[in-house]
């Protein structure tokens, strides 16, 4: 049936949230910069911002080439720009703002892709970081975050300007049309039956029994790591250099015992361990060998250990240069698929939509995913023991 749809936000006329839409000028110049897959989304809150904010402009891509447009906005000298990303180096807006207008660089979209558009562009990374703390959960109940403090890119705004303008009143108007969008949507979840059936479904004894035996094991070490990975060379027809592994982790479920060692690169430092594991350089350069790693790590394992990954890239290159496969490893990714009956998508989705709470349990991306792997693994272990 065709469904008439609003020429401004794009949403079917029943469901629109313009009449919320109430203009907020700012001397603060905004870049949004949305994943190709967040732009065709209903629900995503660039659209909202974009139409919200007069002083804004919207940019969808990935390649640097889809953002070349912006080099003058981005060497603005009247509004210097800055990003909005919450890396170890980032200024605390609430306390040490920036002293003057600028342009403000945001990224829409998850976690995942906001990490693959930043390591497309690392020029984007060159800009000063600044990042705040939110005051409250997000409201965003239709979309899952990975942890509590992370936010929409509309709250996200909602929160960092006025900390540029100096007016934090004004600003609550970017999220009335927000908040209607929310309320229409969880209202029309409620009434489909379609997201309670799919729940059964998941919960059913006949899922349960294919959880693999090895969960009820004492033994279960989580594991993982990072890699100093070179992009793919198309005049090479493969990397410049191998991927080697220079960080690993590892924590035993039972207990709570970690392990964790960088390990320095042997080939030419990439961008990657920076940018996408948000590793620190000094640190990787001061590190020891992939031996000494090795060593270490083989002396916190067991031989009856239960290594638990999602996915098998960083075991593998860890086996290589031990020059021998683990005995027994159990792909939690592949576990969870079997007992959804479904892909199991991303890490960070999966703990988002389960709703499981975690912490990070080592430095950079690395130790975020080890969390986030924990705390999927106790889940399946809670629900094999139920089972």
């Amino acid at each position: 049936m065709f469904r008439a749809e609003c020429e401004r936000c794009g949403r079917p006329r029943t469901v629109c949230y313009c009449e919320a839409i109430t203009p907020v000028p700012t001397r603060t110049r905004v870049l949004l910069l949305q994943h190709p897959r967040e732009h065709g989304k209903a629900v995503n809150t660039a659209r909202i911002a974009a139409l919200a904010l007069p002083n804004s402009e919207l940019h969808v891509g990935v390649e640097p080439e889809d953002f070349a447009g912006l080099n003058a906005a981005l060497s603005d000298p009247d509004r210097p720009a800055v990003i909005l990303y919450p890396s170890s180096q980032a200024r605390d807006l609430a306390t040490d703002p920036p002293l003057h207008p600028v342009t403000l660089v945001v990224i829409d979209g998850t976690w995942h892709q906001a990490r693959k558009l930043l390591r497309k562009n690392p020029d984007l990374l060159k800009l000063p970081h600044y990042a705040f703390e939110p005051k409250a959960p997000s409201e965003y109940q239709i979309r899952r975050e990975p942890r509590p403090e992370y936010v929409s890119t509309i709250e996200a705004l909602a929160c960092a300007l006025p900390f540029l303008e100096g007016d934090h009143a004004r600003f609550e108007a970017l999220l009335a049309p927000f908040r209607r969008m929310v309320a229409m949507q969880v209202a029309f979840a409620s009434r489909s039956p379609g997201g309670r059936k799919r729940e059964r479904r998941r919960n059913s004894s006949s899922a349960r029994a294919r959880l693999p035996a090895e969960l009820t094991s004492p033994s279960l070490v989580c594991v993982g790591g990072e890699a100093n990975a070179w992009p793919y060379d198309r005049e090479l027809g493969e990397p410049r250099h191998p991927h080697e592994l220079v960080h690993w982790l590892g924590v035993r479920v039972a207990t709570g015992e970690r392990f964790e060692a960088l390990a320095h690169p042997r080939k030419p430092l990439a961008d990657s361990p920076m940018i996408h594991a948000r590793l620190r350089e000094p640190a990787l350069r001061a590190a020891d060998g992939i031996d000494t790693l090795i060593s270490r790590y083989d002396a916190f394992s067991q031989p009856d250990d239960v290594l638990c990954v999602w996915g098998y890239y960083a075991l593998d290159l860890l086996a290589r240069e031990r020059g021998a496969k683990f005995a027994r490893v159990l792909d939690v990714r592949k576990v969870v698929g079997d007992f959804l009956k479904q892909k199991a998508g991303s890490l960070e989705g999966l703990v988002a939509d389960r709703k499981l709470a975690f912490e990070p349990l080592g430095e950079g991306r690395g130790g975020e995913r080890l969390g986030m792997l924990t705390a999927v693994t106790r889940w399946l272990v809670q629900e094999a023991h139920a089972g």
